[in-house]
């Protein structure tokens, strides 16, 4: 079989080499001083415009941020959560953990009815929704870093809500796919409909009561979403339609610091998001499995090297499965030894050469993850550098505005287990690390990374795409580190994801050669074409000019780049 592999290999190189070079052929964005890359060009502009009138990375990362929850509803939030990634110029890394958490009521059985497990009532209902953590991460984060005023921040996106903003082609075909799910609800119905009519591109879209939501927001920080009259609305939308969300829950919030996870690859620091993430100690794990072999040497997208790629991805998923979940309620995850290169020296001798591994269903395939999450990256002419990923959870997330405030809820409860022991071949599972309990967090895939060389900042990247995250994210890296890619090529090129289970390989349409995948399969993967994968918006800083370069993930519409 490795004759087979070695057959083979240089054709499909020689093909691949060519597609590599048309790639790197599409240049980046380049700037010289701050640059922010979000899914809507509307957001990057309101961060660049910050940074442009003093601001820093993370003072331009949260007013983006608030102009997503204006410009890009589907993601971009007030009422879900996320992480960020901050690594000053100089000091030490930090990361802010703003992921939703359970309401003091919620229990490990709450989806199921009758003894039976309810789709929808873990996924879409009022039950689905978890305390939002968005406006108190941010908060934290720009109280200990932002340099303008918290009112200046949250200004541009009270104005888009108020005074509007255009609705492209995107966002017109977005929300009209989407309507039918949402519109049992009145409230969401009449902010993103015209009295029942669909948006068409070109429309203007205001939303006041999301306006007057921010203004109490810039005016209060966060006591101005998880008191008072913000707060009371959520609270009473959750008593009349049984969610167990109350003041009382929101009052009690706090977003999180937490040490980031850090380790190296080929000399290179990667730092990235701790626990409640599974992203940075995974994508950790499979670069240390990959620094044992000569990636750059086999080439971009060689069957090679996409086999050890794969085998490295379902080790640390079924290590995900196996260890993580909320730091807070499993004290005792192996990080250092998941992270560790011994333990990825152990799992590279498990790999065979020329052979599939075998994934088995012993119990861990987690329930499925949204893709539609959204990410961006921030970086400043101090070359301060901010990676933030926040979600809804599905598209819109729950579907549910609240009367009154204007913004959409989450459905983030259903990244907890459906339940104890009720793991079955259709993905259910039921094992302790993930099961929702009162306060607790839920297991996410969101990955803001940041890359470092020699002290020197070198790149930003981060994904939206569900569990599909640690693979885009890591895929980027190694397309810059390994086959010295620009920004823009290493977003361009071809991805692949394997997630331990179910045991097939997904991957790209038209990003890779026949023979690469015959290949594949002849070593045992299973193979399953899909349309594409993530939306990675990735920064890198050239270190011969010291100019930044931007890459523009078009598989997804609306993505923008703004710099100054």
């Amino acid at each position: 079989m490795k004759h087979c592999i070695d057959k083979f290999a240089l054709p499909v190189l020689t093909i691949l080499a060519v597609a590599t070079l048309a790639v790197a052929e599409n240049a980046p964005r380049r700037a010289q001083n701050g640059m922010v890359i979000s899914q809507t060009e509307v957001a990057s502009q309101v961060g660049a415009d910050v940074m442009k009138d003093g601001g820093n990375a993370v003072d331009a990362a949260v007013a983006t941020a608030f102009a997503l929850a204006v410009t890009h509803p589907s993601a971009g939030n007030i009422g879900g959560g996320g992480f960020l990634v901050y690594r000053p110029a100089s000091g030490e890394p930090i990361t802010y953990d703003f992921r939703e958490m359970a309401p003091a009521k919620a229990t490990e059985t709450m989806w199921l009815e009758n003894g039976e497990y309810s789709y929808e009532r873990h996924h879409l209902s009022h039950l689905s929704v978890g305390v939002p953590g968005t406006v108190a991460g941010m908060h934290l984060a720009w109280s200990e870093h932002g340099s303008l005023p918290w009112e200046r921040i949250v200004e541009p996106a009270v104005r888009l809500a108020r005074e509007g903003f255009v609705v492209s082609d995107g966002l017109a075909r977005s929300l009209n796919r989407t309507m039918e799910r949402m519109g049992k609800y009145p409230a969401t119905k009449a902010q993103f409909t015209k009295n029942g009519e669909p948006y068409e591109a070109g429309d203007i879209l205001k939303q006041e009561d999301l306006a007057e939501s921010l203004v109490r927001i810039a005016e209060k920080g966060p006591a101005g979403f998880y008191e008072g009259k913000t707060a009371k609305l959520i609270a009473e939308e959750m008593a009349r339609n049984g969610g167990l969300i109350t003041e009382d829950d929101l009052k009690a919030y706090r977003a999180k610091k937490r040490a980031p996870i850090r380790g190296t690859y080929r000399g290179y620091e990667i730092i990235s998001m701790p626990p409640p993430s599974s992203g940075g100690i995974a994508i950790v794990e499979m670069l240390n499995i990959l620094e044992g072999y000569d990636v750059a040497g086999d080439g971009f997208g060689s069957a090679r090297n996409l086999h050890r790629m794969v085998e490295s991805m379902r080790r640390a998923y079924s290590d995900r499965a196996q260890y993580l979940g909320d730091p807070d309620s499993n004290p005792d995850m192996p990080i250092e030894r998941l992270t560790s290169k011994e333990y990825a020296a152990q799992l590279r001798r498990t790999i065979h050469p020329d052979r599939a591994s075998k994934s088995t269903p012993e119990s861990f395939e987690w329930p499925t993850e949204s893709p539609e999450t959204t990410h961006y990256s921030v970086v400043d002419a101090e070359r301060n550098a901010v990676s933030v990923t926040y979600t809804l959870e599905y598209g819109y997330g729950s579907g549910i505005v609240v009367p009154g405030a204007g913004f959409l809820l989450n459905n983030e409860m259903g990244d907890f287990n459906g339940g104890p022991g009720l793991t079955d071949e259709t993905g259910l599972i039921g094992t302790a690390p993930n099961l929702a309990a009162p306060h607790k967090r839920m297991l996410s895939s969101m990955s803001p990374t940041i890359v470092a060389k020699d002290g020197k900042l070198l790149m930003v990247t981060g994904s939206p795409g569900g569990r599909t995250i640690i693979n885009t994210v890591f895929q980027t890296i190694l397309n810059v580190v390994d086959h010295e890619m620009n920004a823009q090529a290493a977003v361009d090129a071809g991805r692949i994801h394997h997630q331990w289970l179910p045991d097939v390989i997904r991957y790209e349409r038209q990003s890779f050669s026949p023979d690469t995948l015959n290949i594949l399969t002849w070593l045992g993967h299973k193979m399953d074409e899909r349309t594409n994968q993530g939306s990675a918006h990735v920064i890198v800083l050239n270190h011969e000019d010291d100019w930044l370069e931007g890459g523009i993930d078009r598989r997804s519409a609306d993505t923008g780049a703004a710099s100054y």
